[in-house]
């Protein structure tokens, strides 16, 4: 049975365009996963690190087959295959894909944590998400939409146009 599942992407590095582009096409090319919608490019400031270039994130919504851990393992190739390396935390990066969401899981693990912590707080990934699934429940009960107005974060942002949808 297919689950739906949201996933956070970024890039500050090189041409961030064209690298979540390049995300969004090795997602489709995962067997057992469907990408279903994908919000619009933010540029955001960076979070956590400072001292780099802002980043460019978005939202993609899909259906999968894939258990979260095989979900896991899928999002951390595509970032290895994309050049992703972790030598500072909330660091520069080519590319960067969390699981945001998957359906109404709650996971604590050290390795994965669904929903993602600090989701509330983290505008580059809240605002995407609100703007493709405002309605979606979070595991505890409330709607993005609510989490958004809870959170007190102004949805105005720069918004690049996503190159492919």
């Amino acid at each position: 049975m297919a689950e739906t599942a949201f996933i956070g992407l970024g890039s500050n590095l090189g041409d961030k365009a064209a690298y979540l582009n390049s995300a969004l096409e090795k997602l489709r090319q995962v067997p057992g996963i469907s990408v279903i919608q994908v919000s619009s490019f933010y540029e955001t400031p960076p979070w956590g690190y400072q001292e780099q270039d802002w980043f460019l994130n978005a939202v993609v919504e899909i259906q999968t087959e894939l258990k979260p851990e095989e979900l896991l393992i899928k999002l951390q190739e595509i970032e290895t295959s994309m050049g992703r390396m972790r030598s500072i935390r909330w660091g520069p990066r080519t590319i960067d894909l969390d699981i945001l969401l998957y359906d109404q899981l709650v996971i604590e693990r050290q390795d994965l944590k669904i929903p993602h912590p600090g989701l509330a707080e983290r505008e580059f990934a809240l605002v995407p998400l609100a703007e493709i699934a405002p309605a979606f429940r979070l595991p505890d009960g409330r709607t993005v939409a609510e989490l958004v107005e809870q959170s007190g974060i102004c949805m105005k942002k720069i918004i690049v146009p996503k190159m492919m949808t």
